[in-house]
Parts: structure tokens; sequence; C-alpha cells
């Protein structure tokens, strides 16, 4: 593979930095130590006059402001006025949070809102000290695309395919600018994991499965986000506080799969997976957010080695570690709001969205009975009030005085959109032009068409407005421009001619067809799939290009993507093959690409090249221990055509051969795991937890869920509900009642229920229905709409089936769906595919859960009204 100058200076450099070698211990439980951690900078972000500005305030504090520093509270979970009596450290905006609940609120409503929660902190402080200010964090992780208006850049994927860290650079002053006019503080961002299977939903936060580019952005990140440490520049207005994460592993899980296990060697996980971490911390990264992965069945915000002795320690880190959202209830032994583990494990803030109220009075109780020494408070407290002095927070003005605030006309601002646009130019990647088709003259007809033309939420994928990006429209990005509408504008200009088609209907036959399709936005384990295969069950955009084919028609396809992905057929179908990742809001940078100018001549040329190996089957490329592909590599990392050297692109296999554990679209769950991006949940009155690990209790005890070969157990400990859940993104069923499907679960018995045991499924409200109802004074339903409008009986009464069973011997259940629709349920939303609940004692292994077609049904199940746990 053909390294860039770029790519050789920072290999040189990370070199260099590994062989700064020392030795220490090794986690328990992990495998030998091969490789020693490199030492980092001892006094990195440390200043005398700050460390005895922050020592005086802590000898001034009580134990229960200091672990009030340690907790972030989520807006939805907490008012301004509640900071009078709870002096919390920070508050975040979480995904789909927002002032009122409304994700399309105007920035004046953002800043509104920030400066209350803001001032609220500062109100009724101790006569001891002086008031300590809150920081206050929200996801810009591509711009602060939180924010309707905003400059929304490309995804990490496609500006690691650019290859330019002084476009990361623009890339993140920008958006601290952005930030700065909302009085936001900290952004969740840079993400410097290092993905190695790109069935994880977050691969298009990764810039590269390669750890040197990585290494070689996360510094100019950091940099242009806070300001370059040791100028006069840094945490100066219109910069912020950038959190470097997730720390560390977070791209190296089993099979992709969003927070489970990274089984990676010592030397792999430093190598690979902590490539980004020590440039970004010798930058002054001010904090680190620990991972949801666990490293050899050690969850990270458990794990005291690596969070402790090793960031802390050998790295140098001297900011603070903040949680994840509610990660500290995936640890054994904890729930969301008592964990004294996360915080001896290292972390220092603990994010806590929904339960920092019960968090803040059990870390006090284990305070006081020795659990948490008050060394390990006031080192966390100190850390966080570092980070406070360090980003000028005691000496700034509140949110709505500062300078810098109001200045909405900063929210893409042309400045930042030319940023944007020219992000979108370098990071397009051509993977076919045969017949030199492109680029394109613009004086001629073209016709425009697929799903992802005129979407620019589709092209700017999620955390986008809204968490998932999913339910998004073009009025939700004013200012922005779709591709559709960029190539338009630009062939009007130059005389030639635009027909818009989704569907590939022309009144006017084409000199050219441009189809644009892809992904739908997604964020985190929404996105988390089974293969890479593009499309498996819809194959309308692969007929779409095909039949223009057979028409005549010269067709360029344009692939919309947060990783790369199997598309062999599709490429076959086209004459030219673009890999556009996910732009963002600045569509009109592919027409810039993609036309010549009116003279003739090429406008810019293709420059991205791949940032990850391009897959040849439906399962992920194999790295070696030196990161070069070993296998089912379609194309390498560093792939690009450009027109520069043109060349031609044979037919290339479309054999998927996937793996033979793979699950289709009729499987829930099988092999021992759940069909990805499907998750398994444990419920009980005290809320639920996902299972990212082998085994996982509910946060009150009343289930256990455990993974083994021959399926998933799970057993009730009785005296309280508790409720099994196969959940996803809300789903309509509705079609499959139609067919005759029923959901079939094989399953054994172990110990027969002491209870009522029922089964069926649950339903989510339609998106937006809480907010329209809080806006018309109506109530939300209690349960959420889990009932699919016909409250308890979407759920069978089936226990006399299990004590009809068996002992250890294998049955089949079959509940048909077509019986939920008999009694009236709207199936148009189900979210939790299956859902078992009982009350009594149970045990039970299921080793398969399907959907089969069921012929001949006469009766259908019992129902009953059953108990259900609160969340």
């Amino acid at each position: 593979m053909k390294l860039t100058a770029f790519e050789h200076r920072v290999r040189a450099r990370y070199t260099a930095l590994l062989a700064a070698l020392c030795t220490c211990p090794a986690v328990a439980g992990a495998p030998t130590l091969a490789n020693p951690w490199p030492i980092g900078p001892r006094d990195t972000l440390i200043q005398p006059q700050i460390e005895a500005f922050v020592q005086q305030l802590l000898t001034s504090m009580t134990l229960e402001e200091k672990v009030g520093q340690m907790i972030q509270a989520d807006i939805d979970s907490i008012s301004p006025q509640d900071l009078h009596e709870y002096k919390l450290g920070s508050i975040l905006a979480g995904g789909n949070a927002a002032p009122d609940g409304d994700v399309r609120s105007p920035p004046a409503a953002w800043l509104r809102l920030i400066d209350a929660y803001s001032r609220a902190a500062m109100e009724k402080g101790s006569t001891a000290h002086a008031a300590i200010p809150l920081l206050f964090g929200i996801d810009a992780v591509h711009g602060h695309a939180r924010i309707r208006g905003a400059t929304v850049f490309p995804h990490n994927v496609g500006l690691g395919a650019a290859h330019d860290p002084a476009l990361i650079y623009r890339i993140g002053k920008a958006t601290a600018a952005e930030l700065s006019v909302t009085g936001i503080d900290w952004t969740f961002a840079p993400t410097v994991a290092v993905v190695r299977d790109p069935r994880w939903g977050r691969a298009y936060e990764s810039y590269s499965e390669d750890p040197h580019l990585v290494a070689g952005y996360a510094a100019a990140v950091v940099s242009s986000l806070q300001g370059r440490l040791g100028t006069a520049e840094f945490m100066t207005p219109g910069h912020t506080v950038a959190s470097v994460k997730h720390f560390l592993g977070d791209g190296g899980t089993i099979d992709g799969r969003d927070q489970f296990d990274n089984p990676a060697s010592v030397a792999e996980l430093i190598r690979v997976h902590a490539a980004g971490y020590p440039p970004a911390i010798a930058a002054g990264a001010l904090t680190v957010m620990a991972s949801y992965n666990a490293w050899h069945g050690v969850k990270m915000h458990a794990n005291h080695e690596l969070l402790s002795n090793v960031l802390k320690g050998r790295l140098g880190f001297n900011g603070f570690v903040i949680g994840d959202w509610n990660a500290q209830e995936e640890i054994p032994g904890c729930t969301k709001g008592d964990c004294a583990a996360a915080i001896n494990a290292g972390v220092d803030m603990i994010m806590a969205p929904d339960s920092w109220k019960s968090f803040y009075h059990s870390t006090l109780a284990h305070v006081r009975a020795g659990e948490i020494s008050t060394a390990r408070i006031d080192d966390a407290a100190r850390r966080i009030l570092r980070v406070k002095a360090l980003s000028g927070l005691f000496t700034r003005p509140l949110p709505a005085d500062r300078p810098e605030a109001g200045h909405f006309d900063q929210l893409g601002a042309p400045e930042h959109r030319a940023i944007a646009r020219d992000a979108v130019r370098k990071s397009l990647v051509l993977l076919k032009n045969n017949g030199a088709l492109l680029p394109l003259n613009p004086r001629s007809r073209i016709l425009v068409a697929g799903r992802g033309a005129d979407d620019i939420g589709m092209q700017s994928g999620g955390w986008s407005v809204d968490w998932q990006g999913a339910h998004n429209t073009n009025a939700d990005f004013p200012g922005a421009t779709s591709l559709l509408a960029g190539l338009t504008t630009a062939v009007n200009a130059a005389g030639g001619s635009v027909e818009w088609n989704s569907e590939g209907a022309f009144e006017q036959r084409p000199d050219t067809a441009i189809v644009i399709f892809g992904e739908q936005p997604y964020a985190e384990f929404e996105g988390d799939r089974e293969t890479l295969e593009y499309a498996s069950q819809d194959t309308v955009d692969l007929q779409l290009l095909q039949r223009l084919r057979k028409q005549g028609i010269p067709v360029v396809a344009v692939f919309l993507s947060g990783r790369p992905m199997w598309v062999n057929r599709e490429i076959n179908a086209s004459d030219a093959f673009v890999a556009a990742w996910l732009p963002g809001s600045e569509g009109a940078g592919l027409a810039d690409v993609l036309l010549r100018t009116t003279a003739g001549a090429i406008n810019v040329d293709f420059s991205g090249r791949l940032p990850f190996s391009w897959p040849a089957t439906v399962m992920p490329v194999r790295l070696n221990q030196r990161d070069e592909a070993i296998s089912g590599v379609q194309f390498p990392r560093g792939y690009g055509m450009d027109y520069a050297h043109p060349k031609q692109l044979g037919l290339l296999p479309e054999a998927t051969h996937a793996a033979r554990d793979r699950h289709g679209a009729d499987i829930l769950f099988a092999n021992g795991h759940v069909t990805a991006p499907a998750s398994l949940y444990v419920i009980d009155s005290a809320g639920q937890v996902r299972l990212t690990s082998a085994a996982q209790r509910s946060p009150a005890g009343a289930l256990t869920v455990s993974l083994h070969p021959d399926g998933v157990n799970a057993v009730w400990s009785g005296g309280q509900t508790g409720e099994f859940q196969i959940g996803a993104r809300a789903q309509d069923q509705a079609p499959l009642a139609a067919r005759g499907m029923a959901l079939r679960l094989r399953l054994r018995v172990a110990v027969p229920p002491a209870g009522t045991v029922r089964v069926g499924v649950r339903c989510s409200l339609p998106y937006g229905a809480d907010l329209a109802a809080r806006r018309g004074g109506a109530a939300v339903p209690k349960d959420g709409g889990q009932g699919c409008g016909i409250g308890p009986r979407a759920l069978f009464d089936v226990t006399s089936e299990f004590h009809g069973a068996r002992p250890n011997q294998w049955m089949n259940l079959d509940l048909p769906l077509a019986c939920l629709a008999q009694r009236g349920a709207e199936l148009s939303r189900v979210s939790a595919l299956l859902a078992v609940t009982t009350d009594g004692r149970f045990d039970m292994t299921m080793s398969e859960i399907n959907y089969v077609p069921v012929d001949g049904l006469t009766a259908c199940p019992p129902t009953s009204p059953p108990p259900h746990p609160d969340r």
C-alpha cells in the first residue's frame, strides 16, 4: 500500500513515541503483558497558579459539594432550580434532550436554557468559597449538528478519506465557534476509536482502521477545539473543552457489537486502540470519556488498571475522566444510581442522566462507610476544578453575557459552510470510472434519481438534530444544500438541465443518470449489523441501477454510508461509482467534483482515498498485526481513482460468502447471539439494562440473563416482576401478521414457572407523540404506548404451555402475530420484538427465536392483564 507523505510523518512520530518504553503491570485476568505502555508528559495541564487556586477551593468545600461536582445530569431530568440544592458539576443535553423536549428548538432557546442552568449553579452558593461554575456538554461530533441551522460537517469516516490534518483543524475551529454562540462549554468529541470491524454501529465516528491516521488527527482536533496548549489562545472565548473518547478499545469489540468485549492482546491495545490518546493528551485534552466496552471481560468503567494506572499514570493525563450515559449500570453489582466501583476505578465524573439524585446520595453513603476513600473524592474533585479553571469558567461571564453569545449568524456561517464544502470534495472516493465517464459535461441533460438525492437528513446521518437522525426532513437543515440541489444549481448555471425523479423515470432521455442511494441514518447500537451486505432485503436501488443500464443510459452511482460495505452488485450495475460517506449539510461539494467546468476542464479532481479496507464479501476484512488486510479485500485501504490516472474496473464477484452463523431477517436469536441491530434487555421496577456481556442482572435483581453456546438463559428470582426483551428500532410488523407469520421460540424449561408467564410484543409511541401531547396539554400514556394500542392484550398468557413441558426437553412455542392483529393491536411500531414477563420463579433457555409461517390457525392463546415493571 502506498503511503502519503503525511502518513509517513505520522508513522515516524508514533514509532518514536512508542520507543519511550517502560514496564507496567498487566490487568488482572488479561493476557501477559507483551509491550509496555509509552510514558506521557508528567506536567501537561499543571500550572502552579491554577493548582494553588484549586487547592484553596478544595479545602473549603464540603463532602457534599465535592460529590456534587462528580455528577452530571441530563436536562430532561433536572431543572435549574434543582441546582440550588444539589451543586452538581455538569449538565448535558443527551441525544434527544432539548429545550422543552423539542430537538427542533431554535438556537435562542438553547442559549436561554443553558444560561438558566449556569445562573442557578452560581446562586445560593457557599459563604466558605467562591461559587463553582457549571460545565455544560453536548455531542457536537460533526459540527454543532444538534442545533438547527448549524454547519454539519462530514462524519469522521469521510474526513479520514481526506487524509488532511489541516482540514480537520479548520473544522474543529469552526465547530468551537458555533458552540460558543449557544453558550456551550464542552463537546463530547473527538472519537479516536480505531475500528477493526465496520459492522459496528459507530464505525462512522472513526477516522480509519489505521491507528497512525487516527493518531495524526487526534492532536489536530483537540488543538482546534480548545486552542493550542501553551499559547495565549488556549481555552479563550470561541474555544470549547474537548473530550477524547472512548477509552479504551471501543472499536475492537467482538463482531463489532457496540459496548461488548474487546479481546485484543495488550500489544494490540497499546499499538492500535490507544493510538490517539498520547497525541491528544500531549495537545492538552481536558477530558477523556470512558468506554462502555469491556476488555477481557472487565468493563472499562470498572478497570482501575487502565483508567488510573495507565491513563492517569503512564500516559500522564491530568484532566478528568467522564463516564458515558449510565454506563455504570453495566458493571456487576452496580445500578445506574449506585456504583462505587466506577469511582474507585478512576471515573471522576459520572454521567448519571436520569439517576443523578440517587447516585449523589449513594456516593455519599459509600464515602461515609469507607467504601470510597476521601482521597479518591478529593482527586476527582481536584481534576474537575482544574479543568474548570483552565477552561476559564471561573472568570468567564455567564453564557448569555458572553460577547460571542447570541451571534446566531455564526451558525452555518458562510466561511464555515465553505470549510464543510471543501471537506465534502476531499472526502469523496472514486471506486470506478469506466470509460472515463466522469467528470460530466454540465451542459448536458442529467437525470438525478435515488432515495438519497434530495434528503439532507440521509446525507447527514446520525447525531444530526436528534440522536438517531432518522426523523429529519430538509426543513430541519435551514441553509443546507442537498446533493440534488447542488447538482441542479451547477448544471443550470452552465446551461444544462437536470430532471429529478426518485424512481428514475424521465420525460426526456438523459445523457447520463446520477443515482444517489445508501444507508438510512442511525447511531450507536441501532446501527450494528450482522454483515456488511448493503440492502440484502431491499433491492430497489439495485433494480434502479440495472434498469437504467438496460436502457443504455450511462450511470453514475453515489453511495451514502457510514462504513465500507459490500456493494459489488451495485458497482457492477454502474459505469462510475463514488463512495460519498455521510457528507453533511454542504451537498454542493459533490457537484464540484462530478462536473467539468463550462469550458470543459476538470474542476476539482478526486483526492479522497479509502480510510478503511473495502470488503470483497459481506464479511469484514481481516487485518493482521501490522494492520495489513490479509483476506476479503476488494479495494485496499488507500485506494482511490482520480481523473489524472483513468483505468477500467472489471466485473466484481457477486457471491456474498456470508458466514453460516450470520442471521437473516427472519431470525431474532440463534447460535448464541441476538441478530444485530436488535439487543437483549433485562427489565424490572428499578429500570432496564442492555445485555453487553456474557451475563446481566436486572437493576433490582428480578431477572438474570446469560449467554451460552446453546442459547440465552433467563432466570427469574421470584417475588417481583421481571421482563426479558429483544428490543430494536420500531418496525412495522403488520405485513408479517398479514402473511400469517408467528414468532417461534425454541426453548427448554429447567424450573417451571411459579407465576403467570406472558409472552408477546411491545410498541413505542409515534415519533414526537410525547412532545405533541405536552403541547396539547394531554398526558402521555403511562406505559409509553407499549400496549400496541390494546394495552395488556399485546401479551399472551402461556403459563400452561410451560407447565406442560417436559423438564429440560426442547419444545417450540408459536405466537401468531395475526392473533394480535385480530385483537386490534397497532403493529406499526413494534419496538420490543419479544417480551417475556413473570413475577414468579422461573428458569428457561431459548436456543432460537425466529419468524415462521403458521398454517391452519384455529385458536389464539389467552390474554390477561399483566403486571408491568415501571420504567
